[in-house]
């Protein structure tokens, strides 16, 4: 199951979070060509956080995959992913980092945990 943990320093209030979700399954689903239903998005907005020493709009994303990344299929969901942000939320593409786990299927039980580890905090 893909799982996709975008957090930004933007507040969702007044925004169509629906649509940034739905949009996002879309994508990583095509990309990685696996089914919407295995897709998760967890959207966390109003995080504390800087990027090159500046509190303007940012993300930071992590995508958990079992199997499927690669250095193209990277660039591709970074690309997607950077402008739904910046469509929806107005960040700019140059500050939004997204960090990629390819884990594979008999390790997905330790990425579970601590994917259910984040959740918690």
């Amino acid at each position: 199951m893909p799982c996709l943990n975008i957090s930004t320093n933007v507040s969702l209030d007044g925004v169509n979070t629906s649509s940034v979700l739905s949009e996002a399954t879309k994508s990583v689903s095509k990309i990685l060509g696996k089914p919407e239903a295995y897709v998760m998005i967890v959207l966390k907005g109003s995080v504390t956080m800087s990027f090159g020493g500046t509190e303007q709009p940012t993300a930071f994303g992590e995508l958990v995959s079992i199997g499927g990344l690669n250095p193209d299929v990277n660039k591709k969901l970074s690309a997607a992913i950077a402008t739904i942000l910046e469509t929806n939320l107005s960040i700019p593409k140059s500050r939004f980092f997204i960090k990629f786990y390819d884990t594979k299927a008999h390790q997905s039980q330790e990425y579970a945990q601590c994917l259910h580890a984040l959740h918690q905090q």
